[in-house]
């Protein structure tokens, strides 16, 4: 897009390497430095509260993605683990700048919609709209769930898609422009692809529709015999009569056309 080209070229010195290792190590350090926090002071400190910020504690605008997304250390391990692999898969595929923007977008409109509604948010879809790039990007990349069963992140994405419709038709306004605006870097990248993608569909299933419409007019004929079905188009050369003495119009082939029993009232 042409826009994050003309950004790209004026703040591409500002773009940070490696963005989503660092989240993750800072993630990893507030994990420790809780287990060590008996009181929760820390996680309160970094959680986003509007509230709070409003009386000028600022940093909670961006300190609350470090705060661990789960308390079990196995599952936050390969959650986080997952996180890296999916943000550095995106940042090889669209650099480094274009990587920072996508995860800046999601972090100011999560923060922005925070404020705006009065909800404390986490950083839980930031980390989906990452996901949800990673299984458009590479559909077909596979995770082993437990260990066991491989499934591809295509069919995730569509089971979280499903969820996301979902909380967005039965949950609160509040929450409904929660979701929505937290997938603004998601729709901000992606969402020039997706409608036309939608229009290619759309005019595949026209055409489709069209053909099939001229195949089954193909399939109409003129003549047909009564007796044995054939028509032109099974022989070009054959000659086909309607019989003036049966009562209806019955068209019967050359063949059959002296040699039937006539249709009377009442026959059919």
């Amino acid at each position: 897009m042409k826009w994050i080209n003309n950004l790209e070229r004026k703040f591409k010195k500002l773009a940070i390497k490696n963005l989503i290792l660092h989240i993750v190590m800072l993630t990893l350090l507030v994990y420790i430095l809780n287990l060590l926090d008996q009181r929760g002071i820390l996680l309160y400190n970094l959680a986003l509260i509007p509230q709070r910020v409003f009386r000028g504690e600022v940093w909670r605008l961006f300190t609350y993605i470090f705060i661990p997304p789960l308390r079990n250390p196995l599952f936050l391990f390969f959650a986080l683990y997952l996180l890296y692999l999916m943000g550095s898969g995106l940042e090889r595929v669209w650099g480094t700048f274009r990587f920072n923007l996508f995860y800046f977008v999601g972090l100011l409109a999560t923060s922005l919609v925070s404020l705006l509604t009065g909800i404390g948010v986490t950083a839980d879809y930031i980390n989906l709209s990452i996901f949800l790039a990673f299984a458009r990007l590479y559909p077909d990349f596979e995770l082993v769930l437990f260990f066991v069963l491989p499934i591809k992140v295509k069919y995730l994405a569509v089971i979280n898609w499903i969820f996301i419709v979902y909380t967005i038709i039965t949950a609160p306004l509040s929450v409904k422009i929660t979701v929505l605006v937290a997938l603004a870097n998601y729709f901000l990248f992606f969402g020039k692809e997706i409608l036309e993608d939608l229009r290619l569909r759309k005019k595949v299933y026209n055409n489709r529709k069209r053909f099939d419409v001229i195949r089954y007019e193909g399939k109409k004929t003129i003549h047909q015999c009564t007796i044995c079905g054939i028509t032109e188009k099974d022989d070009p050369e054959m000659e086909f009569r309607y019989c003036s003495k049966c009562a209806g119009a019955y068209e019967y082939c050359s063949k059959h056309l002296r040699d039937h029993q006539h249709i009377q009232d009442g026959d059919n």
